[in-house]
């Protein structure tokens, strides 16, 4: 093969590795939303699997309590101290309690407990379903007539999304008891300043932010999960790549989505 036939192939070669990428993407997203919408139709559909959503709200929701209320406490007392130490040198350490309730509000509790949701139940749902996928265990229950998007995928998905708002809630409420006692019992911040100004900064909408997200968050982390499990091949090994990349396009889209829910929900 002569030199400009060589470079020529090499060309293609790259070209063509360079249109994957988008195409590979769009792929993706769409396996996505065809998941989606099969969930959704199939949510609507009797019979009404009760038992699995109970047990689905379990896993997502009352298992995650225990990191979900260690990550907001510690969180929640490390920004009381970034923010006193910053606040102090302008001497304005009374609106510490304001600016550390709407940062929790608002953006930490949402976006930490997605990511720790994403990271202990999302990971669990990608392996489950890829295993069963791996096992045959998926194409048996087809065999008995029972379709697998309702029965494994919707209910996971739906306590994703009740679930996720009632976690942030605790993120916050967490949080805000550790950085009250970091400010106030340790940073010796007037308490009667730092809780009125925290009732006055905080209002309604933050709280609405927060939860909106949430859902959000909740709902794509479950789906994600769902999608990568559910399509999982090729033995253990597959198994672990579809964990993976649960994980890491879960967490992905919660930070994406963060930024642009943001930009729809603050005023400028």
């Amino acid at each position: 093969m002569s030199a400009p036939t060589r470079a020529a192939s090499g060309a293609g070669a790259v070209l063509e590795g360079a249109l994957s990428v988008p195409r590979d993407f769009a792929e993706e997203v769409g396996e996505i939303v065809l998941l989606a919408g099969r969930s959704f139709a199939w949510a609507l559909r009797p019979p009404y699997r009760w038992k699995l959503l109970l047990e689905a709200m379990e896993f997502v929701g009352f298992q995650s309590l225990f990191i979900i209320a260690l990550t907001g406490i510690f969180s929640g007392m490390v920004l009381a101290i970034q923010m006193v130490y910053g606040f102090s040198q302008f001497g304005t350490e009374s609106l510490v309690g304001g600016v550390v309730a709407q940062s929790l509000t608002r953006e930490m509790s949402p976006v930490f407990a997605g990511l720790m949701v994403t990271a202990r139940a999302g990971s669990a749902i990608a392996t489950q379903l890829g295993t069963m996928r791996v096992t045959d265990q998926i194409d048996a229950l087809a065999t008995m007539a029972v379709n697998p998007i309702q029965y494994l995928v919707t209910p996971r998905i739906i306590a994703g999304v009740v679930m996720m708002p009632i976690l942030c809630m605790v993120f916050t409420v967490i949080g805000l008891a550790g950085a009250h006692f970091v400010s106030i019992g340790q940073l010796d911040i007037d308490p009667g300043s730092y809780e009125s100004n925290l009732r006055y900064w905080l209002d309604g909408w933050d709280i609405v932010v927060g939860l909106v997200k949430s859902v959000v968050f909740g709902y794509v982390v479950t789906l994600i999960a769902c999608r990568y499990g559910y399509d999982a091949k090729g033995g253990a090994a597959g198994v672990g790549i579809a964990t993976t990349k649960a994980v890491v396009y879960g967490c992905v889209s919660v930070l994406l989505l963060d930024y642009v829910l943001t930009a729809i929900m603050t005023p400028v």
